[in-house]
């Protein structure tokens, strides 16, 4: 209850701060001017241990820093060397929507794709890019565009591409580093998870309970097909079954042409299952085994680079990169605080079809606006 109370205490503490208790407060460019006194008259006491756990969060300093253009950041190698590796980072649920939150930069993961990539492709210094991948995978549309871009800046430059899978590089991440000269997985990462989910609930007697009763008006029998009001009906199944074969199968058949040496028997890779690095390695679903300088060293050799030439990262204003694993925070925090979600009820805000390794449920709803 101390706890609870001092809690309390702070927020409203940071409440009369934020209105200066009658004060004016301005904010221009990311800085905040406070006009007016601010006066506290008697005894403020804080009973209880105050004890935030262990919560940790990557804030950035700018609110504007999204309108910041991208700029390369030099993580490793002499700043007066001209020719450049990029290592472009691709983190988290791939889905073509903000999915920021409070605390955090909130950018689309495919359009902040699509910058890098246009980056990369303008810097005629640029000889090789890494594809550091960190991602369970995402929408299908989502992951189609981000192979879009990535086979168009190789078609257009003739760069040597390599990917270098780190904890996770499962469904449409795993699409993604396909369409690179070469991929790298560590020993302890995640590979695999080929196929296909389209999250469908059935919410029914759950409303029921709450004397929450749909009522549709609508023209065309199927226009609700899925929605968790009611149950799916067999050929409505059967509709959405065909659409979900169709997108494995394209996925199958993308692997299938960019890597024939492919030893396992397509039942073992293709039916969602995932594996360690090691393991992918084994089946040919990855070219070798090894760690993000072991992918950098690929690439500077297959471009032609001294050991001495520059790597870079692309960030904006206030985010800087200081090593090639730097991350930029793009998850709600909302999200980590507040990690319980009613499936189906954000039906409309989801995805549709994923190519996703999908053992968190979270999972679903982690693109929400």
């Amino acid at each position: 209850m101390a706890r609870i109370h001092s809690l309390t205490l702070l927020l409203l503490l940071a409440l009369l701060f934020c209105t200066g208790c009658g004060s004016k407060v301005f904010r221009h460019n990311g800085a905040v001017n406070m006009a007016g006194g601010f006066d506290m008259t008697g005894d403020m006491t804080v009973d209880g241990k105050l004890d935030m756990g262990e919560l940790k969060t990557t804030v950035s300093l700018n609110p504007n820093s999204r309108s910041t253009p991208l700029t390369p950041v030099v993580v490793s190698g002499r700043p007066i060397r001209t020719e450049k590796i990029a290592v472009i980072d691709v983190d988290d649920f791939l889905v073509d929507r903000n999915v920021g939150g409070i605390g955090t930069m909130g950018e689309n993961p495919v359009a902040l794709f699509h910058e890098k990539i246009e980056a990369v492709r303008q810097d005629k210094n640029i000889k090789a890019v890494v594809l550091r991948i960190n991602s369970p995978g995402g929408g299908v549309t989502a992951s189609d565009m981000m192979c879009h871009q990535l086979a168009k800046l190789k078609q257009d430059r003739q760069l040597p591409i390599i990917a270098s899978i780190m904890t996770v590089g499962t469904g449409g991440a795993y699409y993604l580093a396909n369409h690179c000269d070469t991929i790298i997985a560590h020993p302890t990462s995640i590979v695999g998870g080929i196929g296909v989910i389209l999250n469908v609930y059935n919410l029914q007697d759950t409303m029921g309970q709450f004397n929450v009763l749909s009522s549709p008006i609508k023209s065309g029998e199927k226009i609700d097909a899925g929605t968790p009001e009611r149950p799916i009906e067999a050929d409505e199944l059967a509709m959405l079954q065909r659409i979900a074969d169709s997108f494995h199968q394209r996925l199958i058949d993308q692997i299938n042409s960019k890597r024939p040496q492919v030893t396992a028997s397509q039942e073992q890779w293709s039916d969602g299952s995932v594996m360690t690095g090691g393991e992918a390695h084994a089946m040919g679903l990855v070219d070798g085994v090894g760690y993000l300088d072991t992918a950098i060293e690929i690439a500077r050799q297959q471009a032609g680079l001294k050991p001495d030439d520059r790597v870079v990262m692309y960030r904006r204003e206030n985010d800087p990169a200081y090593t090639p694993l730097d991350v930029s925070p793009n998850q709600p925090v909302l999200s980590s605080l507040i990690p319980l979600r009613v499936p189906g009820l954000d039906r409309s805000t989801m995805p549709t079809f994923l190519y996703l390794w999908q053992s968190d449920p979270a999972m679903a709803t982690l693109a929400r606006p």
